[in-house]
């Protein structure tokens, strides 16, 4: 009997916490990998490359674009985000299901190629505890805290594209809502091969 690996996609506003969440579940589980992203963004404190990212300039970034080398890519916030073919086909033939954290347009990209992905939305209890969420980070200045509220509302519109939506009230509760429909997708009849010679 054999169980096909699964492609999860989790996307969330950002400063809702679906990296601490699933930061908090891979350390429960060894068979989950994190797809790393590319990105042209700055390093955050304490980030590393090809750990948290890979990063990129402008200038390597497009010329992985023109050389088809991105699933899929967007420009967020002034800055480009994409995911390499290299990193979903390093996890494919892995033993473990891999995880992509990704901005709702990368969802849709990955499940037009990988139509067997589980799309999760990650939400805020509300928009005010994400306000608090996003100033207490203090990475960014009040305009753009600002600019991703008004992007959070209009993603929470589309929420019903998701196969499910987790409400991040607290990081335990929600790593374990995770494990749930991992758990529950193995399960499906239609992901697990069974010989019956």
């Amino acid at each position: 009997m054999k169980k096909e690996n699964l492609i999860i996609v989790v996307s969330a506003p950002s400063g809702v916490g679906k990296t601490t969440v699933i930061q908090y579940l891979m350390k429960q589980r060894d068979n989950l990998a994190l797809s790393v992203s590319a990105t042209t963004r700055a390093p955050r404190y304490g980030e590393k490359d090809g750990v948290d990212y890979y990063f990129l300039s402008n200038e390597e970034f497009e010329e992985k674009i023109k050389n088809n080398e991105f699933v899929e890519y967007a420009r967020v916030h002034d800055d480009l985000y994409g995911t390499l073919y290299s990193e979903i086909n390093r996890h494919l033939n892995s033993e473990k299901d891999l995880i992509l954290e990704l901005d709702i347009q990368g969802m849709r990209s990955i499940k037009n190629k990988f139509p067997q992905a589980v799309t999760i939305f990650m939400l805020p209890p509300s928009l005010k505890e994400m306000e608090f969420r996003l100033k207490n980070r203090g990475t960014e200045s009040e305009e753009k805290i600002q600019k991703r509220l008004k992007r959070a509302f209009e993603e929470m519109k589309v929420r019903s594209e998701f196969d499910y939506t987790i409400v991040n009230y607290e990081v335990e509760q929600s790593a374990k809502d995770l494990n749930a429909i991992i758990h529950a997708e193995h399960l499906k009849s239609s992901r697990i091969e069974i010989n019956l010679e």
